[in-house]
């Protein structure tokens, strides 16, 4: 470890702005780091697009799509939230987990953003067995109601 002290300017994980002693307007910062603390805690989404809303509502954030256009050019995978009338931007790390309003379901960043699929239920064959399928469906039903899997 180095003697000399090094000043950081955000984060490590989020980049979340950090004051400095003397520092001017440093009301910009703190509220910048608020809006981002507020985007990630208890992280929900409005859904998954590739151009903002045309009438985004306060507090609404979004999963910015592949392929993404317009202020979010270049935003991919990145979870947008309209804060002062600009667009705020996280970086999804590693383990991230956010609740996709749109599919009543979770959403976990490793690599890439992945969902579940809601499983198909058995139907058809030989054998009827009444007791498996129906504990197949309680086992589906309860995936959904913890947003694993969306709901149908």
């Amino acid at each position: 470890m180095s003697d000399s002290i090094t000043f950081e300017t955000e984060s490590p994980r989020y980049g979340l702005p950090l004051l400095h002693v003397a520092q001017a307007q440093k009301e910009a910062f703190v509220n910048e780091a608020l809006s981002r603390c507020d985007i990630l805690l208890h992280a929900t989404i409005s859904g998954e697009r590739a151009t903002p809303p045309e009438d985004p509502r306060p507090g609404e954030s979004w999963l910015v799509a592949e392929g993404a256009t317009g202020a979010w050019s270049g935003r991919d995978a990145n979870i947008a939230g309209l804060h002062g009338g600009n667009w705020l931007f996280v970086e999804p790390r590693e383990g991230l987990r956010v609740f996709d309003l749109s599919t009543r379901q979770e959403r976990l960043f490793h690599i890439f953003w992945r969902k579940a699929v809601l499983p198909v239920e058995p139907l058809g064959g030989i054998t009827v067995d009444v007791q498996a399928r129906a504990a197949i469906a309680e086992l589906i039903g309860v995936l959904q109601v913890l947003g694993i899997v969306p709901s149908a």
